[in-house]
């Protein structure tokens, strides 16, 4: 007579785990399920699906970025961005020029601003561990969309020469501010979902 399946065998993933730590190519294995699949320092990180605000508050960064984009720069959601042991997934990434349109992970000398919009599931990642990983990488600018009851908050963030981000200013939803970095753009929350 067969034995019933151990009730824990109804937990196993459908994709193997690696023997070591996780690399970009293994993301290609993992499902296409609505999360946020991405490594820190060799590690799986996993945010749950986001909700209707987060995606139309990061479009709308987007679409702010892309009409401001000088030619040959361009501003797009949720392109891989390669960190020595790590492959992050920003919201929203401004890319320089040249960079080909067929590229899956970007290299940071290409990247010119990342672009977090924070989520109850990604909140301490966003404030803390993806800012230090992107300034160690030499990524000029940060920006981290904080999203409170009066709207979104922007704080802009520059590279400072120690390796990390300096405040440079945060942007509340009532106020306005002409960002020089990556290059000029209005940063206006209040013109972003609500």
């Amino acid at each position: 007579m067969a034995q019933p399946a151990h009730p824990l065998s109804q937990l196993m993933y459908p994709w193997p785990a690696p023997q070591g730590d996780f690399t970009a190519d293994d993301l290609l294995d993992l499902p296409n399920d609505g999360h946020k699949y991405e490594i820190i320092d060799g590690g799986l990180h996993v945010t749950p699906p986001a909700d209707i605000e987060h995606h139309s508050v990061a479009d709308d960064i987007m679409i702010a970025l892309r009409t401001a984009a000088p030619a040959g720069w361009r501003a797009i959601r949720e392109i891989g961005v390669q960190l020595g042991d790590s492959t992050l997934v920003p919201d929203v990434t401004v890319l320089r020029p040249g960079v080909a349109r067929d590229t899956m992970w970007a290299d940071p000398a290409d990247v010119a601003l990342v672009v977090e919009v924070e989520s109850k599931g990604s909140r301490r990642h966003d404030r803390f561990t993806k800012p230090s990983l992107y300034a160690e990488a030499g990524i000029e600018s940060y920006w981290r969309i904080e999203r409170t009851s009066a709207g979104p908050v922007a704080h802009l963030y520059s590279r400072a020469a120690a390796g990390h981000y300096q405040l440079h200013r945060s942007v509340n939803p009532g106020d306005s501010h002409l960002a020089e970095l990556p290059y000029a753009v209005q940063v206006a929350p209040a013109t972003w979902a609500a």
